[in-house]
């Protein structure tokens, strides 16, 4: 992780890092061992961060990197189950990343009123996205952008959400895109991520040619079975196959 004293970054970590807006104050919610902390001070990104974990174990790593950085006047260590230890106003930027989507929904519907205070909210949930966008939306935040990548074989969705007023609406395409019709339904937004649709992202693309690589695999081993079940899932996976072939044809 470390390079002549300056951090090294995964490009998951380093793309999350670089979401958040120059000069904001950071809660880094599951900070882990603190590197993305580190990072967002010596990059000049922000002045002060306050790392935050659940565990003791790793928030006692993250305190020892701390020093070792000699970063101690701009980073805080802070031993807190999401944001119940977090002091409302403490910092402008949340990042909550790495974790389950129900986990991330839980963090931040369990203390609604502290999570809706920060300017904005850098996230990357590890499952449940479409229930987690569909959480964000109907619950009074807006995804203004975001990334997919792939790192060592798995992909990652990266997203920036503000907080707003009253449910928001995410099944328009993305300011300077022009379409002459609405091409994704909300479901299929919710699912794969609104402007990655519209924007053609060739990660997406990559990540829907070797989902219905799989389906298809899985299609062939059901197709030779007699078994109730298998014909139950043969039908959900025809389902899922008929709607990527759909999403990457109107992404063409």
């Amino acid at each position: 992780m470390m390079e002549r004293n300056v951090v090294v970054l995964s490009e998951r970590l380093r793309s999350l890092a670089d979401m958040v807006t120059p000069g904001n104050t950071v809660a880094d919610v599951g900070c882990d061992h603190g590197f993305v902390s580190i990072y967002l001070v010596q990059k000049g990104i922000s002045s002060r961060v306050l790392a935050m974990d659940v565990r003791t174990g790793p928030l006692s790593r993250a305190q020892e990197h701390v020093e070792e950085y000699g970063l101690t006047d701009y980073i805080e260590t802070r031993l807190s189950d999401g944001l119940l230890e977090y002091r409302q106003g403490e910092a402008d930027t949340l990042i909550c990343a790495g974790m389950g989507g129900k986990l991330m929904q839980k963090i931040l519907e369990r203390q609604e009123e502290k999570s809706k205070s920060f300017q904005e909210l850098i996230l990357q949930p590890q499952s449940e996205l479409s229930e987690f966008r569909k959480f964000l939306r109907e619950h009074g935040y807006t995804i203004v952008f975001e990334n997919i990548l792939c790192e060592e074989g798995k992909y990652y969705f990266l997203m920036k959400a503000l907080p707003c007023e009253g449910n928001v609406r995410d099944d328009s395409a993305p300011d300077g895109v022009v379409l002459s019709d609405n091409l994704f339904s909300q479901e299929i937004c919710d699912k794969y991520g609104r402007q990655l649709l519209y924007e053609k992202h060739p990660v997406l693309k990559a990540f829907l040619e070797e989902r219905k690589q799989i389906l298809t695999q899985i299609r062939e081993g059901l197709e030779c079975q007699d078994k109730e079940r298998a014909k139950e899932r043969l039908q959900e996976v025809m389902q899922e196959l008929c709607e990527i072939n759909r999403v990457m044809e109107a992404m063409n």
